[in-house]
C-alpha cells in the first residue's frame, strides 16, 4: 500500500506551498510570545541593565515595524508615576524582582515571569514595592509615542478610580501568570 506521502509527495519538502511565516508579530498573542522569547534570552538583556537612584532606566531594546520594545530597572520605590499609553497597546513582562501594578482593579503583585496586556488608554501605575531591584520588558504596539502622566487619583486605594480617556478599556493578564 502506498501512503499519503508517497502519493503526493511531502508538502513539508515543498517549501512555496507553505505559508509564510511572520518576520514580526501581527497579533496580542504574537506580541506577548515575542516577550516571552526576548525575556527567555537572558544573555541578550542582562548585560544591558543598569540601576539608577535618581530615576528609571530604560533602554529600547529593539524596534519593528509597528512594534518597540523597551527594557526598564526599577531600584526599591521607584515608580511610573499614573499614566496611560496614548494609542498604544502593550505588554509589560517582569523579568527579575517584583513589581506592583496599581490600576481601577486594586493591587496586583507581578512576579518574575508575569505578563500584563492592556490595551489603548489603560490606566496604571507601576511601583518597585519590594527590597530589590526589579526589571521588566515593555512592547508596545504601535511603538509608544505619547504616555500621558495622569493626575493622582486613588490607584492605591480600593475605590476605582476615574476611567481613562478612551473608549477601549482591558487589562488582562496572559492566562496564568499574574498573581494578586
Amino acid at each position: 500500500m502506498n501512503s499519503d506521502v508517497q502519493i503526493a509527495g511531502d508538502p513539508l519538502a515543498i517549501p512555496h506551498l507553505l505559508p509564510p511565516v511572520p518576520a514580526h508579530p501581527t497579533t496580542v498573542a504574537g506580541f506577548a510570545g515575542l516577550a516571552r522569547s526576548l525575556a527567555a534570552d537572558r544573555a541578550a538583556w542582562t548585560p544591558l541593565v543598569r540601576y539608577d537612584a535618581t530615576t528609571r532606566w530604560y533602554h529600547r531594546l529593539r524596534t519593528g515595524p509597528g512594534y518597540e520594545v523597551w527594557l526598564l530597572s526599577w531600584v526599591p520605590g521607584q515608580g511610573s508615576g499614573r499614566h496611560d499609553h496614548g494609542p498604544s497597546s502593550g505588554v509589560l513582562t517582569v523579568l527579575e524582582g517584583e513589581l506592583t501594578e496599581h490600576g481601577t482593579g486594586g493591587a496586583r503583585t507581578l512576579g518574575a515571569g508575569a505578563q500584563r496586556v492592556f490595551a489603548p488608554g489603560y490606566a496604571h501605575e507601576v511601583v518597585n514595592d519590594a527590597l530589590v531591584p526589579a526589571v521588566s520588558l515593555h512592547v508596545y504596539f504601535p511603538g509608544l509615542t505619547d504616555m500621558p502622566m495622569l493626575p493622582p487619583s486613588h490607584l492605591r486605594s480600593a475605590e476605582a478610580a476615574p476611567l481613562a480617556p478612551y473608549s477601549a478599556r482591558c487589562a488582562a493578564p496572559v492566562q496564568g501568570t499574574a498573581t494578586h
